[in-house]
């Protein structure tokens, strides 16, 4: 059988070029038997073009190439022709046709789809981080997180804590309650990271009552009655004074505000 040489040529990782040789080359032989298949990465100086050129005029290798800048592709096919060398593009007729389709210059940055596959990994992580140590269910998530929130029910803690994690911070939210001691790692993370929201009794009681009579049950529980939310905003205070951490008043205010004052604060301090 024919020895086939391959070449991958890539200013990033070349990861998509190997796959597209190697989903073609199982069209005709199993497995990888008879080929040599190898990746040159990162590519960026037309030194590297010749030299990767000239070794495949040496190895009558084919090139496979995934270059986004049109310099580095131009040069390529000048010297694919000058060393007689087959060569195949494998991302160029993308790009020209979504550039002729959208009527937009490309980036041509390399490694942008890694990134973004990335940044979207990073977001479900911290969604899931979000949900796991939500409403103080695990303490130990408030030493891994990048943000704690504290407050008493009805501050917004949980859709706050889901729009941060969005925003890929990791945020593990503990609810303040006179009754239960709050956990000792409370008091173990950096101040600098912890958030305590507060709100007007008169705000929270109009909230309680309105979720007591959305649940099916009645308006003038313990819960909702004023007396209980100034006793809970007094055990806030005491809490957060321990802490020494940043408070925010969210009465009013959008969950969006809120959160780009925490990673202002968070941006400042880091």
């Amino acid at each position: 059988m024919k020895m086939l040489n391959l070449f991958i040529v890539s200013d990033s990782i070349g990861e998509t070029g190997e796959l597209v040789a190697k989903a073609a080359i199982s069209q005709f032989r199993p497995g990888l038997q008879h080929t040599k298949l190898k990746r040159f990465t990162h590519i960026d100086s037309l030194d590297h073009i010749k030299e990767i050129t000239e070794l495949a005029k040496e190895q009558n290798a084919i090139i496979l190439y995934t270059l986004v800048q049109t310099n580095m592709r131009d040069a390529l096919i000048e010297c694919c022709k000058q060393y007689d060398l087959e060569s195949v593009d494998l991302i160029g007729p993308v790009l020209n046709l979504l550039e002729n389709s959208l009527g937009e210059k490309p980036f041509e940055e390399p490694g942008l789809v890694r990134k973004l596959d990335e940044d979207y990994f990073k977001k479900i992580e911290a969604i899931e981080f979000a949900v796991k140590y939500d409403d103080g269910r695990d303490p130990r998530g408030l030493l891994q997180a990048d943000i704690v929130l504290i407050g008493v029910s009805r501050t917004s803690k949980t859709p706050l804590s889901q729009y941060l994690a969005n925003k890929r911070y990791k945020v593990a939210n503990v609810p303040l309650v006179p009754e239960v001691e709050p956990p000792e790692e409370l008091f173990l993370i950096d101040p600098a990271k912890c958030f305590g929201l507060v709100i007007t009794p008169e705000k929270l009681n109009f909230i309680r009552k309105e979720r007591l009579i959305a649940i099916g049950l009645n308006d003038d529980a313990s819960y909702a009655k004023i007396e209980r939310i100034n006793d809970e905003i007094k055990h806030f205070d005491k809490i957060v004074q321990r802490i020494g951490c940043r408070v925010i008043d969210v009465t009013n205010r959008a969950v969006e505000e809120t959160a780009n004052e925490v990673i202002n604060h968070i941006f400042k301090n880091n």
